[in-house]
């Protein structure tokens, strides 16, 4: 019998008709989209399944939409898996919004409560993009030290930091819109490759401030409780521990700092390969993006996505 750690998607997974097939194949999932319809109201004027089933892509891709779209598929998707293969899982990691998947699945808090807090958080986060004129651009083939390195040349004055590191040689800046352009030009000269991203805002940078602040309030009148299983912290790329308040204080901090989904990786793979047992890494919907990454991240690690209903045995 392997172990199982979940996998959760962030923003960017987005996909219309995501969800829709997990729904019609299992009455756990079908009761999870449900339960978000009941729960929250989109500013749209649809339903969250009718927007994840039908679109349009650009709404759903809405910070404010799609962050409780991908938490609310994440959960269906897990529950439908455990109706297949009952068990709970060895230990749990998302990249960004994933995070409180991640943290849900591993009991810290309700499904509902999970819910409400995303919607908050997606809603504040496009809040603060839009009173800042703010980007992200993705670098190609540059470690840690080049993309400071870019950082520096090319903020002139302008907020532009290290938001993502999501894999080896991929590196997400984050920052003013004018520092973004910049960016890729400095990039160019350095040898690297680099792309704008097309983003709301400046996720994962100073520029978030406003909505980190916003989200503290929120989370202070969350309940939450210790997880059941390790989940890996994108602040700090180690698991969290047993205390609720530092738990809350690095999800507000992770607004703001940068994602550290690699090292996160790296460490929760050598973590339970030295339990000596067969671990089963999975991707819960939507999306394989995450399988993608950790084909950079270590080659030898495995993953399973389940973006549609498929052999979910142990």
């Amino acid at each position: 019998m392997s172990q199982t750690v979940l996998l959760c998607p962030g923003q960017g997974a987005q996909a219309v008709g995501m969800g829709t097939a997990w729904a019609a194949a299992s009455n756990a999932a079908r009761g999870i989209i449900d339960a978000a319809d009941r729960a929250i109201t989109l500013p749209v004027g649809k339903t969250l399944s009718a927007i994840c089933a039908e679109g349009p892509l650009d709404q759903l891709s809405r910070t404010d939409i799609s962050q409780p779209a991908l938490y609310t598929v994440g959960v269906a998707c897990a529950a439908a898996m455990r109706e297949c293969a009952p068990s709970l899982p060895a230990a749990a990691a998302g990249l960004s919004l994933g995070e409180y998947t991640a943290l849900h699945l591993a009991g810290s808090f309700s499904f509902e409560d999970g819910l409400r807090l995303v919607a908050l958080r997606g809603r504040f986060m496009q809040d603060a993009a839009e009173a800042s004129r703010g980007g992200m651009v993705a670098l190609i083939g540059a470690d840690e030290e080049k993309a400071l390195e870019v950082c520096a040349k090319a903020a002139e004055g302008d907020v532009l930091v290290c938001a993502n590191f999501n894999a080896p040689g991929q590196i997400v800046l984050s920052g003013h819109a004018t520092a973004c352009d910049r960016a890729v030009t400095v990039a160019g000269d350095l040898g690297l490759r680099a792309a704008k991203l097309v983003v709301a805002g400046a996720f994962h940078s100073p520029l978030m401030q406003p909505a980190a602040e916003r989200l503290a309030n929120a989370l202070d009148q969350t309940a939450f409780s210790a997880p059941t299983c390790p989940v890996w912290s994108n602040v700090t790329a180690r698991p969290h521990g047993s205390d609720p308040a530092t738990i809350k204080r690095l999800l507000v901090e992770q607004l703001t700092a940068p994602v550290r989904w690699s090292q996160s990786c790296t460490n929760l793979i050598a973590a339970m390969r030295s339990g000596g047992t067969v671990v089963a890494y999975r991707e819960v919907a939507p999306g394989t993006v995450l399988k993608g990454l950790m084909k950079r991240i270590d080659r030898t690690c495995e993953v399973s996505s389940h973006d549609q209903p498929d052999s979910v045995a142990p």
